[in-house]
């Protein structure tokens, strides 16, 4: 197998090259490159996709001895329907863990993919490499099982709504019953042997409607987050290298606002987390990038990174904006590739005598 060369020989040559990271920020500790920690991509620490464990069984009907009467004959109908109440439940409960063992199922063979993928990334690998690429189609499938599951279930959940309408009639009706006249003591005594029945039916409708709220919940978080990380995975495939974690499971709280006009009155004010210099085709940006902002997020989960185009001053000024804008927007969307959310990231563009090649520089707030 094709190898490239050492990590951090490639990565010491992008930095005299192409790309230089600050070590004077506050957010960097030491000179030299910072190594990506964490949990591998496509992976959110989660064992499996998080369902409930209840297996929910109705309580059952007694069965009646006939009366004669005209409220023994009632009771007999609505214990007939409580019976069929009963049957759907179980009908449910039986969908419902199917699904769960389905989306289990997957999730098993999703996380089985994306380790590895990242047993590959971390020894080191070709860039876009196609078995890897494979791989990773595969595990997409995999969690996209896991969201039809979810999908189901919230099908699930709407029909058991006519299932908890159903017991809440038959309790009242129940209730009615007792007061119609013409019964006799045995016909009492099984309504109420059928209201005490109904009533733990009517709960065990509630708790499965509740655990299935939860599931979905849950389970569409874990989706989403997933889905995250697979981003951030497919990002470190065509990289080539292990990179880390989907930027998004470090972040939390609110980013402090923007500087009025973007981060363009920072340049030449403050020092940059990062500087990305455009002096040569297809710069090699992504790892250390990725190392920088992940550092900056495990030390201030709440940060907000402004990206600003800075564009050499001489020449034609306008069309050196808009070179350099592109660029940015190129550095912005290897953010969002790796799983940074838009709202934490500014982007605007600024000229300086300064510098003789386009450059992205990356401030932390």
């Amino acid at each position: 197998m094709h190898r490239r060369p050492k990590t951090i020989l490639r990565r010491a040559a992008a930095l005299v090259g192409a790309v230089l990271l600050l070590a004077s920020c506050e957010f960097v500790d030491e000179a030299v490159l910072p190594a990506a920690t964490g949990t591998a991509p496509g992976s959110s620490g989660q064992a499996g996709v998080p369902l409930g464990n209840t297996n929910f069984s109705p309580p059952g009907v007694t069965n009646f001895n006939s009366t004669g009467t005209a409220v023994g004959d009632r009771t007999q109908e609505l214990r007939d329907q409580l019976l069929g109440l009963q049957k759907q439940i179980i009908e449910e409960n039986t969908q419902l863990q199917a699904l769960r063992a389905n989306a289990r199922n997957s999730a098993a063979y999703y996380h089985g993919l994306v380790a590895g993928i990242n047993a590959r990334l971390q020894v080191g690998t070709t860039p876009g490499n196609p078995e890897l690429v494979q791989q990773w189609t595969e595990a997409q499938g995999e969690l996209e099982r896991v969201n039809q599951s979810i999908s189901q279930m919230n099908v699930l959940l709407n029909d058991s709504a006519a299932n908890a309408a159903l017991a809440g009639y038959l309790l009242e009706a129940i209730t009615a019953t007792f007061q119609v006249r013409g019964a006799v003591d045995a016909d009492h005594a099984q309504l109420a042997v059928l209201q005490d029945e109904t009533t733990k039916t009517a709960v065990v409708i509630d708790r499965l409607r509740g655990e299935l709220t939860d599931d979905i919940a849950r389970a569409t978080n874990y989706v989403g987050q997933e889905r995250s990380n697979l981003t951030a995975l497919s990002v470190a495939i065509d990289n080539g290298e292990y990179m880390g974690q989907s930027l998004s499971t470090l972040t939390s709280g609110v980013p402090a606002p923007a500087p009025a006009g973007g981060g363009a009155s920072l340049v030449g004010q403050r020092q940059p987390l990062v500087v990305i210099r455009f002096d040569r085709p297809n710069v090699d940006y992504e790892a250390i990038l990725y190392s920088a902002v992940s550092q900056a997020l495990e030390r201030r989960p709440n940060a907000g990174f402004d990206l600003v185009a800075v564009a050499p001053a001489g020449g034609n000024a306008a069309a050196n904006a808009q070179r350099a804008r592109r660029y940015a927007e190129q550095v912005l969307r290897s953010l969002t590739n790796m799983g940074l959310p838009a709202d934490r990231v500014s982007l605007s563009a600024t000229s300086s005598n300064q510098v003789g090649v386009d450059e992205v520089h990356v401030y932390v707030r």
